[in-house]
């Protein structure tokens, strides 16, 4: 029986990112104070896009009435979760990797909101 280097060489591959995944920098949370001059200083889309999936919490908070303990909000947030790569797929495929304007920010983070906490009824402004 031969040695199996090849697996050995797989293994140890597979380590050593797993290592390098958890002592890398991880990037700051992005503010939405980074959102306000997108003519001067535009946002990659994929920018925008983690910055509404990190607001799931605080959407299904709204969403659930403020109660940030219940059934409603937990099953909320497990299915904003669940829903984000499907979500990120319809973003990437129906607006620029570029968001230059406010409004293709609102319309990108509308739709992306909509996408993750489906809301029924009437917006109250």
């Amino acid at each position: 029986m031969q040695f199996p280097k090849a697996t050995v060489i797989l293994v140890s591959a597979a380590l050593v990112f797993v290592v390098w995944e958890q002592f890398r920098d991880r990037p700051a949370p992005v503010n939405s104070a980074r959102f306000t001059d997108l003519s001067s200083n535009p946002a990659e889309r994929s920018e925008v896009v983690d910055w509404v999936v990190a607001q799931i919490p605080a959407l299904c908070e709204q969403s659930s009435g403020g109660e940030k303990g219940s059934t409603a909000y937990s099953e909320c947030v497990k299915r904003g979760e669940s829903r984000t790569s499907t979500c990120r797929r319809e973003i990437y495929d129906a607006f620029p990797g570029v968001i230059a304007s406010e409004s293709l920010f609102r319309d990108v983070s509308i739709t992306m909101m909509n996408c993750l906490v489906p809301q029924s009824g009437l917006i109250n402004p």
